[in-house]
């Protein structure tokens, strides 16, 4: 792979190791292991735990998590999405008068998979002590850290907008996240002892205490005294799930994801379609360009709508939505003119994100989130456990493979990204932000291969979203004539300031020294760093 290095930024060259997220503190963790003598695993973690106290606004201790880990020989996946509790049903959230799953209170909270996935991580790869990984994490929430500028302002955000969340359930978040109602300011130390006491029990049960100790006693109590339907059952039973990566290939590179209950799929039905376009015929920076990448994303996020679910309630067509033969049949679909995307039939012939990377060509892509920011609004009292409310993303509808049941998991729009080139590691990948994420995912592929540009710059390079029909959002800092040109094969376009509604990624490639090459989002407080 030919870099072009003529960026704004630079992208981290390292050997020994690299680790690449949102909050600079979180990526000096992981570094800190690596120089103890960790692993990528174990560097993974331990960013994924500091990422828990240092970016709140975006993941906890409550959180799902999802990994791809390569160890030098092959890729290993593994799915950390929670299930709902038994007493969730669809007939219970109708009583209540719902249409579709609301956001926030007790409905869309499902037992959360983060510790667990730390805790199967380490057992299957890890290297040092599992105690030694909560550590920094520990010293942020006790001693207290300077909330960084980005951070600060989406922890506004939330503030303003949970302000109105003001009945029993939610007074543990304003205790713990607000201080006389308002959020930190950037430079203003915050701590959380709570949070840090938590840790601690984690570390020492190995994470056992949050699903049949004493925390796990604390949050069903609190579920029984404000309305919650969490039980010690839900939480005794719950398990992550090492799952086989699914992949596309791609010019040449095989893409991989995690497979359904996520929306990694999406990125590889996106990839398929474009693949029948000659991108690079057309600029980077250009409106053909950017009208080919969004009409192959439209189709496959109808697609991944219309049929992600859990695959232990309902089959999940991805073989066939992978089949390169469907992919051309949805890409005759695609014009010089902006559609309004419907699925088509196979049948017929708020997020954190990090990756690390270590000497021995160990790499992980680890991504993690509560959703909408701080989740579900609930934070149990006396523990800084934040639960997140990815039940959100259930439909109501009995119809629909998603459609919200007991013991299952949602659609999840969290996605660890890998890529390889001739069963060799190229490196993790990934960009988070909800809906985003898989058109995120598309984006920086395509910038990498086809246009050739260095991680750093890839990440940089302004990028678009679809929102619906014919709608999309453009970051303001791309060229005019684009926006121009979108406008006129029909696109109904919306300039809007960078920012995290675009995504915030990272990626580490491998370079053929044995050397990584690596860059952190300009959307987020990070950096790559490495040693």
């Amino acid at each position: 792979m030919n870099f072009s290095y003529g960026s704004r930024r630079s992208p981290l060259i390292a050997r020994q190791g690299v680790v690449a997220t949102s909050h600079p503190l979180a990526v000096q963790a992981g570094i800190e292991m690596l120089r103890r003598g960790g692993n990528a695993v174990d560097a993974a973690i331990a960013t994924a735990i500091t990422l828990t106290v240092v970016e709140p606004t975006s993941n906890g201790i409550g959180s799902d998590a999802f990994a791809l880990v390569w160890d030098g020989e092959r890729l290993y996946g593994l799915n950390g999405s929670g299930r709902a509790p038994k007493a969730l049903t669809l007939e219970a959230v109708k009583a209540l008068g719902h249409e579709i799953m609301p956001t926030h209170g007790w409905l869309p909270v499902t037992v959360p998979g983060a510790p667990a996935v730390w805790r199967d991580l380490h057992r299957r790869f890890g290297k040092l002590r599992f105690a030694e990984l909560f550590e920094p994490a520990i010293f942020y929430a006790e001693r207290g850290h300077p909330v960084a500028p980005i951070v600060a302002q989406y922890w506004g955000y939330a503030a303003q907008a949970y302000a109105r969340l003001t009945s029993p359930e939610f007074a543990g978040w304003h205790e713990t996240f607000t201080r006389n109602g308002r959020a930190p300011q950037a430079g203003e130390i915050w701590a959380s002892p709570d949070h840090a006491q938590t840790l601690r029990r984690l570390a020492q049960s190995h994470c056992d205490d949050f699903y049949q100790g004493e925390l796990a006693q604390q949050i069903v109590r609190f579920a029984q005294e404000t309305g919650g339907l969490l039980s010690e059952h839900d939480l005794r039973e719950h398990t992550s799930t090492w799952v086989e990566p699914i992949k596309t290939s791609y010019r040449g590179y095989d893409v991989w994801e995690i497979p359904p209950n996520t929306q990694g799929l999406v990125a590889l039905l996106g990839l398929n379609i474009l693949e029948s376009f000659d991108l690079a015929q057309h600029p980077r920076d250009s409106a053909e360009s950017f009208h080919l990448q969004i009409e192959a994303l439209k189709l496959a996020l109808a697609d991944g709508l219309r049929y992600i679910a859990d695959p232990e309630f309902a089959t999940v067509p991805t073989e066939k939505l992978l089949d390169k033969a469907y992919a051309r049949r949805r890409c005759a679909l695609i014009t010089d003119r902006a559609l309004d995307p419907v699925a088509g039939d196979p049948y017929a012939g708020g997020t954190v994100y990090l990756c690390t990377a270590d000497v021995d060509g160990m790499m992980v892509s680890f991504i993690q989130s509560n959703y909408m920011g701080f989740g579900s609004g609930i934070v149990v009292p006396g523990t800084g456990i934040a639960l997140q409310n990815r039940g959100a993303c259930f439909t109501l509808d009995p119809e629909h493979p998603n459609c919200l049941a007991p013991g299952k998991r949602p659609y999840h729009t969290i996605i660890p990204g890998f890529l390889t080139k001739d069963g060799k590691a190229v490196g993790p990948f990934g960009v988070m932000g909800g809906f985003m994420q898989p058109q995120g995912h598309i984006q920086v592929i395509v910038n990498t291969i086809d246009y050739q540009m260095n991680p750093q710059a890839s990440l940089d390079a302004p990028r678009w979203q679809w929102i619906k029909a014919k709608e999309i959002e453009i970051e303001s800092d791309a060229d005019l004539k684009i926006i121009d040109g979108l406008k006129a094969m029909g696109h109904d376009v919306k300039i809007v300031e960078p920012g995290g509604r675009f995504g915030r990624g990272q990626i580490i490639w491998k370079l053929p020294s044995g050397a990584y090459i690596a860059g952190s989002d300009k959307r987020a407080d990070g950096y790559a760093a490495g040693i």
